[in-house]
């Protein structure tokens, strides 16, 4: 009997704090509205057609799908009972590695390709992976290299980038 007590004790221990209904609603209601302001973002680029897509289309089909996963969620919870998980510290690990890409795509075009991805990747793994410090620079710098090789040098992808060769 006390093996069934201990097992149950230790299953209620795993599952996840409930998040409430507000939060629930809010993990749907933000896919939605971010995706109604890349979709709307995206008609500034172009659309073209399904034939001769222009550079808005595939961000387009992305909010698109953004919007449609938030809707599902809203759905998903005012039909059932259950709850989200509650927000962690593990949260706000995602929410940062989210604010160090927006900041990377936004130095991206100014700075060009180099130093935002030494140092998105240098915080990734120094401070969301734990990596040290001198494993992060070489594996920041390391990573960064490969992909130069392969999309500027390789595939010759017109990246903005910094060095040339």
């Amino acid at each position: 009997m006390a093996d069934t007590e201990l097992e149950a004790a230790q299953e209620e221990a795993d599952e996840p704090r409930a998040g409430g209904r507000v939060q629930s609603i809010a993990a749907g209601a933000v896919p939605v509205v971010l995706g109604g302001v890349a979709a709307w973002l995206s008609f500034g680029l172009n659309i073209g057609s399904l034939t001769e897509p222009g550079p808005g289309l595939w961000p387009l089909i992305v909010a698109g799908l953004l919007v449609a996963s938030g809707i599902g969620i809203i759905a998903v919870t005012a039909r059932s009972r259950r709850d989200t998980e509650a927000f962690t510290r593990g949260t706000i690990a995602v929410l940062a590695a989210a604010g160090g890409l927006a900041v990377y795509a936004s130095l991206y075009e100014i700075v060009g390709f180099e130093v935002p991805t030494v140092l998105l990747m240098f915080a990734w793994l120094r401070f969301l992976s734990r990596e040290s410090w001198l494993m992060s620079a070489i594996l920041a710098v390391a990573v960064t290299a490969a992909a130069y090789a392969l999309f500027i040098i390789g595939l010759n992808v017109p990246l903005p980038h910094v060095i040339v060769f």
